[in-house]
C-alpha cells in the first residue's frame, strides 16, 4: 500500500507539472506572439525546450518547498496531505485555465499544501510561508510593475531617434531571445516546485532523506512534464495577457519579457524564493503598458487578474482540505 501510495503522488505531481505548464506558457511567450515576434506553434516549442533546460540549473526553490513551508508529515497519512495538497493545486489550475483567468500555478500549489497541511494537523512553517511565499507574492508585483516601466522608458530614450519601423523589426529578433530567457526563467522556478514535492514523498516513504541530492530521474520527469505541458499551450490565458491587458508592439514586449526573466533569475538564485511567473510577467506588463499612457492599460481586466492572486492561496487550500477529509474518510 505504501509504494502504491508513493508512486500514485509522485504520479499526481507530474500530472500538476504538466497542469503548470499549459496552465503557465502563456508567461513565457504571450507578448511575443501578439506582436507577432514568433508564430505560436514556434513559440510553444522554444518554451518547452527552454522549460526543459532551465529545469536543470539550480535546487534551491525545491529545498524550499520540500523543507521550508510545511514539517514532514509521516506515514500514509502524511502521503495523504500530500496527494489532497496537489489535487487542491490541479483543481484551482483547471478552473482558472477554463475561466482564462491567469492565475499562479505556484501559489496554488503552496495553498494546497497549507490547506492539507492544517486539515490533517501537520504543523505549517508559517514563518517560512510568510518570508519565502506571501512577501514575495506581494513584493514581486510592485518590483515587476516598476521595473518594467523603468526599462520601457530607457528603451524608448536610447531609441528616441531611430527609425521606428528598423527598430521594430530589430525587437521582434530581440524577442526571441527575451521569450527564451522568459521560458528558462519559468523552468528554473515551476519545475523545481514540483521536484520539492516529489522529494517530500521520497523522504516520507523513507526512500529519501533531505540532505540526498534531487535524484536525477525526478529532474527528468518534472523538466518533461513541464515542457509537455507548456507545448500542449494554454491559449485561453495566451489572449488574456497578449491582448486584453494592452495591445503590445515588440519594443513593449521585449522590456516585459527582459523584466520577468530578470526578476525570476535574481529571485531563485538570491533568495530561493518559489515566485509567481504569472504575477512577474503580468505585473511587467502592465508596467511597460503605462509607459504609453496610464489608461492605455486596461485596469479593469488586470483588477480581475490581481483579484484572482488574491483568492488563489485560500481556495486551493479550501479544496485540499476537503480532498484530505475525502481521503482521510475513504483510505486512512
Amino acid at each position: 500500500m505504501d509504494t502504491f501510495a508513493l508512486v500514485v503522488t509522485i504520479l499526481v505531481a507530474l500530472f500538476f507539472t504538466y497542469t503548470n505548464g499549459f496552465h503557465d506558457s502563456a508567461n513565457a511567450i504571450a507578448t511575443s506572439v501578439s506582436t507577432r515576434a514568433l508564430t505560436p506553434r514556434a513559440a510553444l516549442a522554444m518554451a518547452a525546450v527552454m522549460n526543459l533546460a532551465g529545469a536543470f540549473l539550480g535546487s534551491g526553490v525545491a529545498k524550499t518547498v520540500s523543507e521550508g513551508l510545511i514539517e514532514t508529515p509521516q506515514g500514509s497519512k502524511g502521503m495523504g496531505i500530500l496527494f489532497a495538497a496537489l489535487v487542491g493545486a490541479i483543481v484551482w489550475n483547471l478552473v482558472t485555465w477554463y475561466f482564462g483567468l491567469p492565475s499562479s500555478s505556484s501559489h496554488a500549489l503552496f495553498g494546497g499544501m497549507v490547506g492539507a497541511a492544517l486539515a490533517g494537523g501537520t504543523e505549517v512553517i508559517w514563518h517560512g510561508v510568510l518570508d519565502k511565499v506571501v512577501i514575495p507574492m506581494f513584493i514581486s508585483p510592485v518590483v515587476g510593475l516598476i521595473a518594467g516601466y523603468l526599462v520601457m522608458t530607457a528603451i524608448m530614450w536610447i531609441f528616441r531617434r531611430s527609425n521606428p519601423h528598423k527598430a521594430k523589426r530589430g525587437f521582434r529578433i530581440a524577442q526571441t531571445v527575451s521569450a527564451a530567457g522568459m521560458a528558462l526563467g519559468h523552468g528554473l522556478q515551476d519545475a523545481q516546485k514540483t521536484m520539492g514535492v516529489v522529494v517530500m514523498a521520497l523522504v516520507i516513504s523513507g526512500h529519501e532523506t533531505y540532505s540526498d541530492p534531487i535524484p536525477v530521474w525526478v529532474k527528468i520527469a518534472c523538466a518533461v512534464m513541464l515542457s509537455l505541458g507548456t507545448y500542449a499551450g494554454g491559449w485561453r490565458i495566451m489572449r488574456t495577457l497578449g491582448r486584453k491587458i494592452i495591445e503590445l508592439d515588440p519594443p513593449q514586449g521585449f522590456a516585459a519579457e527582459t523584466t520577468g526573466a530578470a526578476i525570476m533569475f535574481t529571485t531563485a538564485y538570491l533568495f530561493k524564493a518559489p515566485v509567481s511567473t504569472t504575477h512577474v510577467i503580468t505585473s511587467a506588463i502592465m508596467g511597460v503598458g503605462a509607459t504609453k499612457r496610464v489608461n492605455a492599460v486596461r485596469w479593469g481586466v488586470a483588477k480581475n487578474i490581481v483579484l484572482g492572486w488574491f483568492i488563489t492561496m485560500p481556495a486551493a487550500a479550501i479544496v485540499a482540505a476537503c480532498a484530505f477529509w475525502i481521503v482521510n474518510l475513504a483510505f486512512l
